[in-house]
């Protein structure tokens, strides 16, 4: 009798050591390093004291928590995406189990962390009687310590559904929700209160993530070296791509969130910078020996047992100085900066209300095209977009293979709007003026997606993105398995993408969303996101050309879209005529000395969204009646041609038909009695 040979994963044997060195190395580092800073000193006499515990605690416990949260993360990358399988091995259902233990550290320290950061912002020690009803009480009411709570909670989903996934699609959806925990520890600490807010919370929120990728995943290799085999050589050269990416990330991102908090080069020599410069190095440092690690060891990892071992120390090396990076960057977490934290004065509400000074005149006609306020986080969208794009162009053209002129214009064109609407007029004037918020919010959702779709990037990307292999997802595969997935056939309908660019217009304006993407930055970036996405769904289900569900007839997608703009339109009335105005604790609070009447302004964000839906309700009528057209032409061809090979089978049986019941007609038939 057979006997079933299948690896058993939580028997698998993994490198305990490279966790241990990284957490010694984060910690050994920490501990100095807010020495010097003074982070962990009592406070001055008369001032409440939350305890040595306390002080002490919260920068450990920091420490331990983003070692374990790039592990999980990493991990989950590396099982989703970069692992190789075989029929004998089960190497990624081992690295999801190990993944469910580093998220349950992880999800420990985020608890003590918690715990000990209340204790600290309200100087209240851990022994005091009312401790335990002040934190049930208050602590979700403090927007740290609440972002703090949610990322807690989604790493506890991501523990809990790590220790039982065994599917390669869950993997996928705990990898990207690991990441998206991170996420929300970018509005905590220095970022949350700084002057150049915005600036501040993307750069900080892409070091995290690019962080936590590039710490996690290089770990998680070391951590699973002994059950990879021969598949080593491979995961180490598909994450070798991904930590090139994210060393420029983290690069970038910490210079501008550097430059924040420093203000100029000479506060390089206070003890913030010299952490920051401290860093810095550690960066250098990385960089040297990923770059050793692709020159040296990478190519010849296959067949030569030597390179693996050399590998092997060269990424213990890594993973102890990213452990010291990481203590660093906790100590700064913890220090003063020489730039301090904005205090926002009631002088200037706006500043008050949303974390951006307010305009000091009305908009006029000249600054709709001159003026500029960069927003870093959809600049580098949009740069980045259009590289990849044209990067998958020029890999065609060298391959000889042609790409239509007109779909690469049509995608620059199409970011280059996004880019005007989020960095222009409309994304400096649109966060205090409703009208000035509706032109950005019909640009983003109306008429960059119409140029972004007819650029068909899913087709660009399948023919350019190389598929592998071994069954593992790459990029090609992730894309293909999302174009042909249920999800997307769901959203793929087009009364479903109609009632979602409409249904969330509504509910988006009359509930209290609006406000939030008027007030948070966090908002801002989500109603961004979201409406980009939905004005893309809406316009690749009526004139889209990448694979993906099959498309309804040309009749019934015009019928959608003349039904849903007209609802459109009745949203652009409903606000032309209203008489209560939206938001109105947000916008009656601003007081701008050169601002319009707050009705007559909602009004005209009224008329805009009416307005400004008709040309691209219009273009896409046509672009659909062309497909239309198109579709018709084509049929007529392949008839014609299935006429040429048959004789004019189909034709003549039609012609057979007519004559047959032309002969029946014509039978006299028999009365009664005959």
């Amino acid at each position: 009798m057979a006997t079933s040979r299948t690896a058993q994963p939580h028997r698998a044997p993994v490198a305990r050591a490279p966790m241990a060195l990284t957490v010694l190395a984060a910690v050994a580092v920490v501990v100095p390093a807010v020495l010097l800073t003074g982070a962990v000193a009592a406070p001055v006499a008369g001032l409440s004291d939350p305890g040595v515990l306390v002080r002490w605690g919260l920068p450990v416990a920091r420490a331990i928590h983003d070692v374990a949260a790039a592990l999980t993360v990493g991990l989950l990358v590396l099982a989703a995406t970069i692992i190789p399988e075989t029929t004998t091995t089960n190497r990624r259902v081992t690295a999801t189990r190990w993944a469910s233990a580093s998220a349950a550290v992880w999800v420990l320290a985020a608890l003590a962390g918690l715990v000990l950061s209340f204790a600290d912002i309200s100087s209240t020690p851990l022994g005091d009687p009312t401790f335990a009803t002040q934190f049930q009480s208050f602590v979700l009411s403090i927007e740290v310590l609440r972002v703090a709570a949610i990322s807690l909670g989604l790493a506890l989903v991501v523990a809990v559904g790590a220790s039982v996934a065994r599917r390669r699609g869950a993997m996928v959806a705990l990898a990207a929700l690991s990441v998206l925990a991170v996420l929300p520890l970018a509005l905590a600490g220095h970022a949350a209160g700084s002057a150049s807010h915005d600036t501040a919370v993307n750069s900080l929120a892409v070091h995290l993530v690019a962080s936590v990728l590039w710490v996690g995943g290089l770990l998680g290799l070391v951590v699973l070296r002994p059950v990879l085999g021969k598949g080593l050589a491979v995961s180490v050269a598909r994450y070798s791509t991904l930590a090139g990416w994210c060393f420029a990330l983290v690069a970038l991102s910490g210079i501008q969130n550097a430059w924040v908090r420093l203000g100029s080069l000479s506060a390089l020599g206070s003890p913030y910078g010299l952490l920051v410069l401290g860093k810095v190095v550690a960066l250098g440092v990385l960089g040297l020996a990923g770059l050793q690690q692709r020159r040296v060891v990478i190519g010849r990892m296959a067949t030569d047992e030597g390179a693996r071992a050399l590998f092997a120390r060269l990424a213990v090396v890594e993973v102890v100085v990213m452990g010291a990076a990481f203590g660093l960057a906790t100590a700064l977490s913890r220090s003063a900066p020489p730039v301090p934290d904005l205090v926002q004065s009631q002088a200037d509400p706006v500043q008050a209300l949303t974390g951006y000074a307010a305009p000091s005149r009305a908009l006029r006609a000249g600054d709709w095209l001159t003026l500029w306020q960069v927003d870093w986080l959809w600049l580098t969208v949009a740069v980045v977009a259009v590289g990849l794009y044209l990067a998958g162009v020029l890999r065609l053209t060298r391959r000889g293979d042609s790409w239509p002129v007109l779909r690469t214009v049509s995608w620059v064109a199409g970011w280059l709007i996004f880019a005007w609407a989020t960095n222009g007029a409309a994304g400096v004037y649109g966060r205090v003026q409703f009208s000035v918020h509706m032109t950005l919010h019909m640009t983003i959702s109306m008429v960059a997606p119409i140029l972004l779709v007819l650029a068909a990037p899913v087709t660009l990307a399948l023919r350019t993105l190389k598929a592998r292999p071994d069954k593992t997802l790459g990029p090609r595969e992730i894309l293909l398995g999302l174009v042909h997935s249920r999800f997307l056939r769901v959203l793929g309908n087009p009364v479903v993408a109609a009632g979602l660019f409409f249904g969330s217009l509504v509910v988006f304006y009359y509930s209290p969303l609006f406000e939030l993407s008027l007030r948070t930055h966090t908002g801002h970036v989500l109603m961004v996101t979201h409406f980009l996405l939905t004005g893309y769904l809406f316009a690749w289900v009526l004139i889209g050309v990448d694979p993906g569900p099959p498309k309804w007839a040309p009749s019934l997608r015009l019928v959608i879209l003349f039904a849903t703009i007209s609802f459109h339109a009745f949203f652009g009335v409903a606000l032309t005529t209203g008489t209560t105005l939206l938001a109105p604790d947000f916008f009656e609070q601003l007081r701008l000395p050169w601002g319009p009447d707050l009705l007559v302004d909602q009004r005209n964000a009224g008329a805009v969204a009416w307005g400004v839906g008709e040309v691209p309700t219009v273009l896409l009528a046509m672009l659909v009646a062309l497909s239309w057209v198109r579709s018709d032409a084509a049929e007529t061809r392949r008839r014609d041609r299935q006429a040429d090979r048959d004789d004019d089978a189909e034709l003549k049986a039609y012609n057979a038909r007519l004559a047959a019941a032309a002969a029946r007609d014509k039978k006299p038939t028999s009365l009664p009695g005959d």
